[in-house]
């Protein structure tokens, strides 16, 4: 039986994918370890700022070590709050059209799977030289905002500057502290989480007033002892990761706002309003309430909110289905002058992908248009550019997820051999020509309905058997 990296790595393969770094990319790091940090000044370092004595922190996973955010806060005398982001420079060191640049372009992403991950970047610079580490001095791209208490962004500015993190910490024990089960520490660091947690509920209420989408899923990822999986465990959400999505919006908002009022071409971050919005219609209605015949992101977060509040122990049930049913992000192109591509799930306009140039190529290349956009400097793409790179992204991005779905469905068929002819409670998550697909609840994993899926759509509650796995091919099945 193949073990999970060698799945992994046929999946990727048979993608095109490129599991590993060419040599020409390896020789090219070793000249960036060798020139560090000089050659990351070379660009424009006459306009770097010094900003390393701000009380700049991180949160993260415990096992993450490509660090590409932090943030600093400042509460001000008429109740607004200066938040700061630094997203790591990487675009200093990786710069367009060398190997190291072509295969982050090839593969796209970084790719997460049940066997361990995949970098877009050589973990020397991802996980080393432009990853924002604990008493490091590092260059980023510096995302400057000021919150009023009603969550509007009153004023913002980007800058490149000197960080240092001078504090990492984990989502579980933050959340802990954030949620009263955990005390929270004194000094700066606490005085840091309560002003990041008073701005960041500003920003949230704003943007969901608005009529973006509180939406809330249960992921798995795979627990291994000594070796061998045991269980994929359940990665819910919890207040300090809602933190961190909300100042990543935000700071994501003002970089596309920046680009669009100097009348500067930008990807941008986009999903369609929904073609099954019929069926999202049915699913209030089945619980009582009435949606709009017309898609509308306010009516939809209304009713998802009563949901939550009625409900809170069924709502990522409820949740997923939503997901399903809105359909899947791509990019696209900003031009000046033609109507600005908006993003459904978040109400907004305005909105890319910018904090995480470690891990994805568009915010790479956002963060080339930004520094050019600083400097004075004509942009690094022309508007066709731009529209192939979004083209490619897109379908890279998709690709990717079906690498990462089939890896951590191999693992779930690892534990649920021994278990065929059971039963478990799931819920339909696809309804197509191409087959019905059910997510069961524990291990929480997606398999084919093969039989008595007749009349069934997405949300739908089963009751399903299991009846074959495949951990090669990554197939789960189940009959009614």
């Amino acid at each position: 039986m193949a073990d999970l990296d060698t799945i992994a790595r046929r999946a990727l393969i048979a993608r095109d994918f490129e599991p590993d770094f060419p040599a020409k990319a390896r020789e090219e790091v070793r000249r960036i370890v060798q020139g560090f940090p000089g050659n990351a000044e070379d660009e424009d370092g006459a306009y770097v700022t010094d900003l390393r004595d701000l009380f700049w922190f991180s949160i993260d996973n415990a096992d993450t070590r490509d660090l590409d955010q932090l943030s600093v806060a400042e509460g001000e005398r008429d109740g607004d709050v200066r938040l700061r982001v630094a997203i790591a420079d990487v675009s200093a060191l990786v710069r367009p059209d060398t190997s190291i640049d072509r295969r982050a372009w090839h593969n796209t992403t970084s790719i997460y799977t049940a066997a361990g991950t995949f970098p877009m970047l050589p973990p020397e610079l991802s996980e080393g030289l432009t990853s924002l580490h604990e008493g490091e001095d590092r260059l980023a791209v510096v995302v400057d905002m000021t919150v009023d208490e009603n969550g509007l962004i009153k004023e913002s500015q980007i800058l490149r500057a000197w960080v240092r993190n001078q504090q990492r910490l984990v989502y579980r024990v933050v959340g802990a502290w954030l949620e009263g089960s955990g005390e929270m520490p004194g000094g700066r660091i606490g005085e840091q989480l309560r002003l990041h947690d008073a701005v960041t509920t500003r920003l949230r209420k704003h943007r969901h007033e608005r009529g973006a989408l509180h939406l809330e899923t249960i992921e798995s990822r795979p627990v291994f002892q000594d070796g061998v999986l045991t269980d994929l465990a359940e990665d819910e959400k919890d207040r300090a990761k809602e933190l961190i999505e909300d100042v990543m919006i935000a700071t994501n908002g003002v970089t596309a706002t920046f680009l669009e009022e100097r009348g500067l071409p930008s990807l941008r971050r986009m999903v369609q309003s929904p073609a099954r919005w019929p069926r999202i219609v049915d699913l209030a209605a089945a619980a009582g309430e009435k949606l709009p015949a017309e898609p509308s992101p306010a009516a939809l977060n209304a009713f998802l909110e009563k949901r939550r509040a009625a409900d809170p122990k069924g709502f990522p049930e409820l949740s997923l289905s939503v997901v399903k049913l809105l359909g899947s992000g791509e990019y696209t192109v900003d031009v000046p002058g033609r109507p600005a591509p908006g993003h459904f799930g978040l109400a907004a306009s305005d909105y890319t992908h910018s904090t995480a140039p470690n891990r994805r190529y568009p915010d790479l290349v956002m963060q080339r248009l930004l520094k050019a956009a600083l400097a004075g400097r004509p942009s690094p793409y022309d508007p066709a550019e731009l529209e192939e790179i979004a083209r490619h992204c897109t379908k890279r991005e998709d690709e990717a997820n079906k690498v990462e779905r089939l890896v951590r469905k191999s693992a779930a068929a690892m534990l649920l051999q021994s278990r065929r002819g059971d039963w478990f409670e799931g819920v339909v998550t696809g309804a197509s020509d191409k087959g019905t697909w059910v997510r069961i609840f524990h291990p929480s994993v997606e398999g084919r309905l093969e039989r008595g899926f007749h009349g069934l759509d997405v949300g739908d509650r089963v009751r399903v058997r299991l009846d074959s796995v495949d951990i090669g091919r990554g197939f789960i099945d189940f009959v009614r």
